[in-house]
């Protein structure tokens, strides 16, 4: 009884190679690294007068850092098709939620952060060089307006923006 513990208990185990991404099934890719990931909280620390040992701190606006994604490039004209939207003037890009999911070794989700009203502010191709045998990464680079966080199973969080402009509290 006690080793079929021990083995459920090394499939629970979370790495970070064992992760997916979502783009509200617009976009079908195949990613090899997500980084950046991450939020800041402003701050404003204020002294007062006669108190030397303590000081104050006041929260102010979340700022959340850009998140890059990485792939093999492919044929599939995904990336640039989303970004290219960005050219025209006349047309407004559209913002998708982004699911990452990671899985433990048994393959269950784990944990689930989406990002909410993605929009890509950066595309990069790979450097080309004729003596090289590395495999060619493509790079995108998204900013977002908003984080959940959560163990979701399948489609990760989903959230909606109301007609002012905000998203929906859950």
């Amino acid at each position: 009884m006690a080793g079929n513990s021990n083995v459920n208990h090394e499939l629970n185990y979370v790495t970070t190679n064992r992760f997916y991404i979502e783009i509200e099934s617009a976009i079908a890719a195949s990613f090899t690294e997500c980084s950046g990931l991450g939020a800041q909280i402003q701050k404003k620390v204020v002294h007062e007068g006669g108190v030397n040992d303590q000081q104050r701190v006041y929260l102010g606006h979340v700022e959340f850092s850009d998140v890059t994604l990485k792939r093999g490039v492919t044929d599939h004209p995904g990336f640039w098709n989303w970004i290219s939207e960005a050219f025209n003037e006349s047309s407004a890009i559209s913002r998708r939620n982004v699911n990452i999911l990671v899985f433990n070794q048994a393959g269950e989700t784990m944990m689930s952060w989406t990002l909410i009203g993605a929009v890509p502010v950066g595309w990069k191709a790979p450097s080309l060089q004729a003596d090289g045998n590395a495999a060619a990464i493509e790079e995108l680079t998204l900013a977002y307006e908003g984080l959940q966080v959560g163990k979701e199973k399948g489609g990760g969080n989903k959230s909606t923006r109301s007609q002012s402009g905000f998203f929906a509290s859950k």
